[in-house]
């Protein structure tokens, strides 16, 4: 079996609920060292660069984990590097949603002062997959998700697995539901 790798959302973290769930889940099930989950550089292009350290060595029977914006940087690995991915509310067009957000910020869970600028919204529309297989998604969606709107993610991946949880907003309460699937879906 191959690693995990949890990719978390805009302004989020390693300690996340949905974080935390996979990790003690795959602790309980003997695979607790087969998860990675690093924290994600505020700029995109960053990321990115990070991802490419950390994908380009995976086993093929590896899965991303995505959630939100780590949805969007999921696709783009798992196409670049020929992985799976469960992408859990996942963001299709962060460039047009986090132009919103531009400005100075301060990053809620590691304290760090940045700027989020149109250079940041380039790096994510670069790396946009208009059309990605959806032989290697699993999509866990919430139908009250107040971030993003799951309609759009569900036509973005059409044909990939879904499955989803009406009235789940964007924490996804019931993720841990979907957990013991994981190694189904990485096999």
């Amino acid at each position: 079996m191959g690693t995990f790798v949890y990719l978390h959302g805009f302004e989020s973290g390693p300690s996340s609920a949905k974080a935390r769930e996979a990790a003690a889940f795959l602790a309980r099930d003997g695979r607790g060292a087969s998860l990675q989950c690093p924290q994600l550089p505020v700029h995109p292009a960053e990321a990115f660069a990070l991802l490419e350290g950390l994908c380009a060595p995976l086993p093929p029977d590896s899965v991303l984990i995505g959630s939100s914006l780590g949805g969007f940087y999921a696709t783009w690995a798992a196409e670049r590097f020929d992985l799976r991915a469960v992408l859990i509310n996942p963001a299709v067009r962060p460039f047009d949603r986090l132009a919103e957000l531009a400005g100075e910020r301060v990053h809620p869970y590691t304290g760090e002062h940045y700027h989020l600028d149109m250079d940041d919204m380039n790096a994510l529309r670069d790396r946009f997959v208009p059309r990605p297989d959806p032989r290697r998604y699993w999509l866990v969606l919430g139908t009250a998700d107040e971030t993003l709107d799951w309609r759009e993610a569900a036509r973005h991946y059409a044909g990939a697995r879904q499955t989803l949880f009406n009235g789940d907003d964007h924490r996804l309460n019931r993720w841990p539901e979907c957990l013991p699937s994981l190694s189904d879906f990485a096999a």
